[in-house]
């Protein structure tokens, strides 16, 4: 596994989830599951974006559905619960300005009050935050982010789990869960 392969597990959610809840026609042109459409989206390469759907239908995290991959959710959910913070760590660097990250991300801001007032941010040009710096799972994570709003959210509360304490850790695991499963 490599870092990407959960940001591209991610997209995929949203998308799952954006068509499941109407936001997002099954039938539209282009296809936002094609490598093409995940490639623009994603600022991941078509060649990265095959290899890694391939890892993650060998892993399970994934199953071939027709001409695509669909999510095993409940196996991404045991991963990023059980192995995470440890396959892919978190270590806060120096303040920076960027996008807010974990409970500080606009969605679950005031969900919880860290005990240390520290927020997390991804490093960003554009970003309107200050905050201690973390790197992404992957170094485009921000711009994807910044275009899919159900994606920020989910990487948001990855990055929670990597790095709060374990009340948070939980609390932020509770939440993912929740999302995953109102597919």
């Amino acid at each position: 596994m490599k870092s990407q392969d959960i940001v591209i597990l991610l997209k995929l959610v949203s998308l799952e989830d954006k068509i499941g809840h109407g936001h997002l026609e099954e039938s539209t042109m282009p296809d936002p599951f094609a490598l093409r459409s995940l490639e623009s989206d994603l600022g991941i390469s078509k060649t990265e974006i095959s290899a890694s759907i391939r890892r993650s239908i060998t892993s399970h995290l994934a199953i071939k559905s027709g001409d695509r991959a669909k999510v095993n959710r409940r196996n991404l959910i045991e991963l990023v619960q059980h192995g995470l913070k440890y396959v892919f760590p978190a270590k806060p660097g120096a303040p920076q300005r960027g996008i807010a990250t974990g409970f500080a991300a606009p969605m679950l801001e005031g969900k919880i009050v860290s005990s240390g007032a520290d927020i997390y941010v991804w490093p960003h040009p554009e970003g309107k935050q200050r905050g201690l710096s973390i790197s992404p799972l992957f170094k485009s994570v921000p711009d994807a982010a910044l275009k899919d709003a159900r994606l920020y959210e989910l990487l948001a509360l990855i990055d929670a789990i990597r790095t709060g304490n374990q009340r948070e850790a939980n609390l932020a695991q509770r939440s993912f869960e929740e999302r995953m499963a109102h597919a």
